[in-house]
């Protein structure tokens, strides 16, 4: 699929319900096709090994029929497109999660020799966890925003930044963290802004990252992640998804598509819920703190007066599991779930205490999440009152 946008630029919402879908109608279809095969049947066996051999040097995209799921897959590269087309970027490469994304993009920049990486703290736990863990040899320097231009060594591969940060909605002026990059890539985890809220590349960045999982596919019903980049970067991460097989699956690929085509409308209506609720919930006695970024969005992040996991056993209407960006309402304990895997300093040094919820807002009815959020801040105040006073 061409990832170049039309001559009249349009505008995101449209972008969203036609990129990756522009053929269509020359095909006489309507709905996009889903193609399940994992092979694909050629009888010029020399044009195949001439693909191939093309691949292997340029990690170009295979131009013609597929060959293998492995290398390529038409429903796939039209979610590809479309998300390039989002995020303004020339190229996208999809991936099975997005550990499995950020993963490769270590790895490409490793195999250039650069393992060294500069890393603004908070990240998604398990980003944080794959860096510190030494798990695929990356080296990590943890700095805040202002200190990026002095971490960065002659070996030094990306900075990453998550912004607004996983689970603090912590903001980072990208622009001038772009500037402190020099010429390293900036990554920039934009999974809780999405498209609708931020382009990072418009303010530097080189390498944008999405767990797809979260409101890309929008349903929670769909495992995937995506690296939006130039062609040059693109073909360098093509080559290490067809070495290491963490391939996007077309029903995945399919799904995300479709995710895509309601993104503006289900981000902006989630994020005008979500000011609401940090509106009362910073009104409130019963909470400490609450977070929400400059930025908006539909994550809200607050640190409770009284016992955060009677909060988590009381709501009702909203859902008690990790994970977010689906059309109904989560809240998780960042603590316990998915930043348990940070070293607890590293965790608390990092804002996220452990009075610290984590609320992704869905599309039910304000009133309806605020009574629910009510009755479980009363819960947990109820249940702080019979706890015996520490000594």
């Amino acid at each position: 699929m061409d990832t170049t946008a039309s001559a009249h630029l349009r505008a995101l919402a449209t972008e969203a319900v036609h990129a990756g879908r522009e053929d269509l109608a020359d095909l006489g279809l309507h709905a996009v096709p889903l193609d399940l095969s994992t092979t694909y049947p050629s009888r010029d066996s020399r044009a195949e090994a001439a693909r191939l051999d093309n691949f292997a040097a340029t990690g170009a995209a295979l131009t013609g029929p597929p060959v293998y799921s492995r290398l390529d897959n038409p429903t796939v590269a039209r979610f590809e497109t479309a998300l390039a087309r989002l995020e303004g970027a020339e190229a996208a490469v999809a991936f099975a999660s997005g550990m499995a994304a950020l993963t490769a993009t270590l790895l490409a920049r490793a195999s250039m020799g650069l393992r060294h990486v500069v890393a603004v703290r908070p990240l998604y736990g398990c980003s944080d966890h794959l860096l510190t863990g030494g798990l695929i040899g990356t080296e990590v320097t943890w700095t805040d925003p202002a200190g990026v231009a002095d971490a960065i060594r002659p070996d030094t591969g990306l900075v990453i930044v998550e912004t607004p940060a996983n689970p603090t909605l912590a903001e980072v002026d990208l622009r001038a963290v772009a500037h402190s990059c020099g010429e390293v890539p900036l990554l920039v985890d934009n999974t809780f802004a999405t498209p609708v809220l931020q382009r990072p590349l418009e303010s530097g960045a080189r390498i944008v990252l999405h767990s797809a999982t979260k409101y890309l596919g929008g349903h929670g019903d769909v495992l995937g992640g995506v690296v939006a980049c130039d062609e040059e970067f693109a073909r360098v991460l093509r080559k290490v998804r067809f070495a290491t097989g963490g391939v996007l699956h077309p029903l995945a690929g399919y799904l995300l598509l479709r995710g895509l085509s309601t993104l503006p409308v289900r981000v902006r209506a989630a994020s005008a819920t979500a000011a609401v609720l940090a509106e009362r919930l910073a009104a409130d006695p019963r909470v400490a703190k609450v977070h929400y970024p400059r930025i908006g969005g539909a994550m809200v992040a607050f640190e409770v007066q009284g016992d955060p996991h009677e909060v988590i056993a009381g709501v009702r209407l909203i859902t008690p599991a990790v994970s977010l960006g689906s059309v109904d309402t989560l809240i998780q304990h960042p603590a316990s779930i998915s930043h348990r895997i940070v070293d607890e300093g590293d965790r608390r040094g990092a804002g996220v205490s452990d009075s610290l919820l984590r609320l992704s807002v869905g599309l039910e009815d304000v009133e309806d999440l605020w009574a629910d959020l009510d009755s479980a801040l009363s819960a947990a105040e109820r249940a702080s009152r019979r706890m015996p006073a520490k000594r």
